[in-house]
């Protein structure tokens, strides 16, 4: 049977995949795992993105939780990080998210974060997995009854506390800025522009209607279009696009140029050896980042730690190694200092905070790194293993490592969900990269045929 939490929770169509019965176990499950683990009746935090299905899921959710006897804390529409943020500062025995991200609004999702505000780990996620299996195998688990049934408390002054928090990351205000914002209709529609409101910027809002089914919905930060055309139309400052649950930020510069995550790391790397907050001179990142990052790197005088796809790499490998700064070209950035998880609304303060030290455009900023041209081609394989593993296949790789040298890069791996070998070439000639990644893809479809 197929393991139930992928790499970032539950995710599927809402009410087919992911229906409520699911939902409900799932929350009668960690209610039971998590009342192992803890003194007293264990407290759940629920927090949730704009999607229609997210009030149906949150109650099948409350009922699994409370029929266990938990009880439920409900935060409302708040952005993923608020939930990992929340947990912590309430000693929450855990933390769930109802959201699918970046995904259209049909889908969604169910993911945890420990009472640390982290996520939990696979060996956890396992045994609430092994709790839900047991449930509908029909083991006959305690059901509490009268007064020790779970009770629900529904918090407004949650989304304060957060929005409180994010504000005081940085120090400086934004007065004089122009920014136009894309909360995506999503779970930072009322947060971010408050936050931004406080610091006084000047805002031009779009993505901040949510109706249900309008989130991710050609705005956010997969569908920056009309961000760059409003940054231009108003002649603002920076635009700034947040995904549909806001853990991750995306910017436009004032020229219509993408800032991506790869460019908001150096942005942020630089900010942060200024004012001595990176002491170990070190940014994590996975393997999908530019070879110009690195470069942007060496020119800082830092280095970097690369580790496979995934924000939860990212993240481990910063806790283990005591790091401060991580995250994805795709804006999922990590500030251990501040947060326990990738948080949009805290990533794009800290872009201003450095447009306003170093007193320098968001173009300028951008062009601290140089993105080299990129070619991907996805190879359908019916036996990805034996295609990786071809004499063949690993020759064409390195004769294409070899005409690029120092010049550039290739990456080669399988898709962990598909039946796809993922071709990568990055370099200063791409020309030359389409025909090196054609090489390597043919001889792919040759080690399938």
């Amino acid at each position: 049977m197929a393991r139930l939490f992928g790499t970032d929770g539950v995710r599927g169509e809402a009410n087919t995949k992911l229906p409520p019965e699911l939902a409900y176990r799932m929350g009668r499950a960690a209610t039971i795992f998590f009342g192992r683990h803890s003194e007293g009746t264990p407290q759940i935090l629920i927090g949730r993105d704009t999607r229609i299905s997210g009030e149906m899921l949150e109650a099948a959710l409350v009922a699994g939780i409370c029929s266990a006897g938990g009880n439920a804390i409900l935060a409302g529409v708040v952005p993923t990080p608020a939930v990992a943020y929340l947990a912590r500062k309430l000693h929450a025995a855990a933390g769930i998210v109802i959201s699918a991200s970046h995904n259209p609004f049909g889908d969604n999702g169910i993911k945890f974060f420990g009472g640390n505000g982290y996520k939990l780990p696979d060996s956890v996620e396992d045994e609430i997995e092994q709790i839900v299996r047991d449930i509908d195998a029909g083991k006959n688990f305690e059901r509490p009854v009268g007064a020790d049934v779970g009770r629900i408390e529904r918090r407004k002054n949650l989304l304060e506390d957060y929005i409180s928090f994010v504000t005081g990351t940085t120090s400086e205000r934004f007065d004089d800025m122009k920014i136009v914002l894309d909360c995506a209709n999503g779970a930072a529609s009322k947060a971010m522009p408050t936050v931004l409101e406080n610091l006084g910027a000047e805002l031009i809002l779009i993505g901040d209607e949510p109706d249900g089914v309008n989130i991710n919905d050609n705005c956010g930060s997969t569908h920056l279009d009309g961000l760059r055309s409003a940054v231009v139309k108003h002649g603002a400052d920076i635009g700034i696009a947040h995904d549909g649950d806001a853990d991750r930020c995306l910017c436009i510069d004032e020229r219509g140029d993408i800032i991506d995550g790869d460019h908001i790391m150096i942005i942020c790397a630089k900010l942060m050896l200024e004012v001595n907050a990176l002491p170990d001179k070190t940014v994590v990142t996975t393997v999908m980042s530019n070879i110009g990052f690195r470069q942007a790197l060496e020119e800082l005088g830092l280095t970097c730690e690369v580790t496979a796809v995934g924000d939860r790499y990212v993240l481990e490998n910063m806790l283990a190694n005591g790091h401060r700064l991580g995250g994805e070209q795709s804006g999922h950035i990590i500030f251990s200092d501040y947060s326990t998880t990738g948080d949009g609304l805290i990533t794009a303060l800290q872009v201003l905070t450095a447009m306003k030290k170093f007193r320098a455009k968001a173009g300028e900023l951008n062009a601290l790194m140089t993105t080299y041209p990129q070619v991907l081609l996805n190879v359908r394989v019916r036996n990805k293993d034996a295609c990786q593993n071809s004499a063949a296949v690993k020759l064409a790789i390195t004769e294409g490592e070899e005409e690029l040298g120092n010049t550039g890069r290739i990456l080669v791996r399988a898709s962990g969900t598909e039946p796809l070998i993922r071709v990568m070439a990055e370099g200063s000639d791409k020309n030359r990269l389409i025909h090196i990644c054609n090489k390597i893809a043919a001889e792919i479809e040759k080690c399938d045929a």
